[in-house]
C-alpha cells in the first residue's frame, strides 16, 4: 500500500516555483546587456552624425541629439568639434538606463567619431 508521504505529486510545481526568481533574474540581466549594447550603438551613431555636421559647418550638438532616442537624449553630453589637423572630432556621452529607458542610469558610455573638415579644404 502506498502512502501520500512517499508520493512525488507536486514536486515539479515546487521546483518550478523555486526556479522562477532565478529565471527572472537571468532575463533582467540579459535585458540590461541589450540596453548597454544599444546605448553604445546610439552614442557611436550620434557622434558620427555630429562629426559629419561639424565637418561641413553645421550645428554638431543638434545633429547629435537628433539621432538619439527620447530616453537617451535627456542626459546626453556633446563635446568636441575643433578641427585640429583638418579632422573634426566629436565625443557624445550617453547615460545607460537601468532596465527601463528613461528611469535612472547606471553609467555613461562614450561614442567618439571624426570626419575630415571640409570647411578648410580647397578644391
Amino acid at each position: 500500500m502506498r502512502t501520500y508521504r512517499d508520493d512525488d505529486r507536486g514536486q515539479v510545481a515546487v521546483e518550478f516555483l523555486g526556479m522562477v526568481p532565478l529565471i527572472l533574474l537571468t532575463l533582467a540581466l540579459l535585458w540590461q546587456v541589450v540596453l548597454v549594447g544599444y546605448t553604445y550603438t546610439l552614442a557611436g551613431n550620434a557622434a558620427d552624425e555630429a562629426a559629419r555636421a561639424c565637418a561641413v559647418g553645421d550645428d554638431h550638438h543638434e545633429a547629435a541629439l537628433r539621432h538619439l532616442d527620447g530616453a537617451w537624449r535627456a542626459g546626453a553630453q556633446v563635446s568636441g568639434c575643433p578641427s585640429g589637423g583638418g579632422v573634426a572630432t566629436v565625443v557624445v556621452s550617453v547615460q545607460v538606463p537601468a532596465l527601463v529607458p528613461g528611469v535612472g542610469g547606471l553609467f555613461r558610455v562614450e561614442g567618439k567619431a571624426g570626419a575630415v573638415d571640409e570647411r578648410s579644404s580647397t578644391p
